[in-house]
Order: C-alpha cells, then sequence, then structure tokens
C-alpha cells in the first residue's frame, strides 16, 4: 500500500466508503464484515463513515457500529486505522436527507458518535453538509470546539465550495486537516475545491469517486477513455479511475464505497497502477 497524509496521520491512498453497507441495498452484516476485513487485508487505514449511513429511523449510526464490530473481529492489526466520521447531515428514515448545522446539535452528534465507535476521540470528524439556516462560521465554531477539547483528532469538512474551505481553514485557525467533495469522470465540478487543498496542504478526498464511471457508461466516450486504457493495462476501468485521481496531486485520497470483498480489494490495487503521462492527457481529455 501507498500512503498519503491528513493533517498529521498517514493513511492509505485508497480509503474505503463505508455508505453502501449501510443505506438501499445493504448487503448483510456477514458480508459487511468481510468486505471491511477484505480492506484491512488489503492495507488500507482509511475507512471514511458518518452518522446518517442508515436505513430505518431508530438505527442512526448503524455504519459507525459496522465499523467498529468490524474492527474489533479483525484478527490482524488495526490499530493505525483512521476513521473518518461525519455529523450535521440527517436521515428521518423515509430516503430523504437533511441538515442540522446548530452548534448544539454537532456536539451532541459527536458525543454519540464517539460511543458508537468506542473511542476516547475521533481520529476525524467532518461537517458533513452546510445547513443554509446556520451561519457556516457557527458551525464550524462547533467544530473548533470539538478540536479544542480533544474530543476529535482531525477535523473536515464536507460539500464545500471555494469560500467555504477559506473560511474553515481561518476559524480552525490553520487546522483543517480534509475535505471531502463529490469529484469523478462525470462530476468535475470540484476540480478547483481540489486545486485549493493542493495549495493549501488540505487532503482532498473524493466521494462518489466511480459513481462518474456508471454515468459515463450513459455519456459513452469518457467511459470508452476509461475502457481504452483499462484495456491496454489489463485492469477494470474502476481501477483505472482511481489512478487518474491519485495522479491529480499528492493530497488526494479517493474513498470508493464498496459492499463486496471484491470491489475493494479492486479499488486498493489501483495504488500500484503506473498511468503514464499519455494515459492522463488522455483521461482528463475525455472526462
Amino acid at each position: 500500500m501507498h500512503y498519503r497524509r491528513i493533517g498529521d496521520v498517514d493513511v492509505s491512498a485508497i480509503g474505503l466508503g463505508g455508505m453502501p453497507m449501510s443505506i438501499e441495498g445493504r448487503p448483510d452484516e456477514a458480508r459487511s464484515l468481510a468486505t471491511i476485513h477484505a480492506a484491512l487485508d488489503a492495507g488500507v487505514t482509511l475507512i471514511d463513515t458518518a452518522d446518517a449511513y442508515h436505513l430505518h429511523a431508530g438505527e442512526v449510526g448503524h455504519n459507525e457500529a459496522l465499523i467498529a464490530k468490524a474492527l474489533a473481529s479483525y484478527g490482524g492489526h488495526s490499530s493505525d486505522v483512521l476513521v473518518a466520521t461525519k455529523g450535521g447531515h440527517l436521515r428521518p428514515g423515509d430516503g430523504t436527507w437533511e441538515k442540522n448545522g446548530s452548534p448544539d446539535y454537532l456536539k451532541r452528534a459527536c458525543e454519540a458518535s464517539l460511543k458508537r465507535l468506542g473511542v476516547e476521540a475521533i481520529g476525524l470528524y467532518q461537517f458533513h453538509r452546510p445547513d443554509p439556516t446556520v451561519a457556516y462560521e457557527d458551525s464550524l465554531g462547533a467544530i473548533r470546539d470539538l478540536l479544542d477539547e480533544g474530543k476529535i483528532r482531525l477535523a473536515g469538512i464536507s460539500n464545500a465550495d471555494l469560500g467555504q474551505i477559506r473560511q474553515a481553514q481561518d476559524i480552525l485557525g490553520g487546522r483543517l486537516a480534509s475535505v471531502q467533495n463529490q469529484f469523478s469522470p462525470a462530476f468535475r465540478s470540484s476540480e478547483p475545491e481540489l486545486e485549493l487543498c493542493e495549495e493549501l496542504g488540505v487532503a482532498f478526498l473524493p466521494w462518489s469517486p466511480l459513481g462518474g464511471i456508471s454515468r459515463a457508461r450513459e455519456l459513452g466516450s469518457s467511459f470508452e477513455a476509461f475502457n481504452r486504457v483499462a484495456t491496454a493495462h489489463s485492469c477494470s476501468p474502476q481501477r483505472v479511475c482511481l489512478a487518474w485521481m491519485l495522479a491529480k496531486g499528492e493530497r488526494v485520497i479517493p474513498i470508493p464505497g464498496a459492499s463486496r470483498p471484491e470491489s475493494i480489494q479492486d479499488s486498493a490495487a489501483a495504488v500500484d497502477l503506473a498511468l503514464s503521462e499519455d494515459d492522463v492527457v488522455e483521461l482528463d481529455a475525455s472526462a
């Protein structure tokens, strides 16, 4: 496994996104545990989750609890795994999403996540999504307080624009560790945010990085470029996609979701796929 940096912590260059194991279409628990264990076997040391990754109203934190169980039952070494969770986005249980960025709520959500994960301090805590009814500085003030109190080791934000990234860096006193935005071959509007993170030395965590491959199938030409490069390297287009993202900057750490061991094993292998300069140019031009 190759490693990159979030704050002062070295993590695997490919992470695991836990959401597919807890929302609609989720597998049974045994397969989910096997998927997380397969990620650990492959050298993955970053697992991303959120308290909102659940299906029913009465199971808030389903994915956090699942990850805690997987880490506790893993037969190998897992003390170096950084678990990143989030607060500020809610699912009432009917498939919809709601936002709550109030400082009091974020602090209560963090306390609940601490208990579910069974840790004294959360490795990376991220403000999940801006709440238009709450001033961004107030929400980030709560994250700053959690950092100062030692409830969280690292602080991040998600679904943020350029101004919010700069604002968060200021509010957190230069301690912004990560930005998690949607980014994929078919969803590249966060490229300026990716570039700003490189400039600031902040980790950029693309969520749904492989979603673009599925959409690119419909778009035709984009998928064909990834497919051509994949054929040339005798690997999957998904692996090419992740390698392409890694080539975009040293601070980029994709977190592909998975619900099958085979999926995360293929994703983790992207760190060993060396794309040529021509490959990258072709993929940049077509995506």
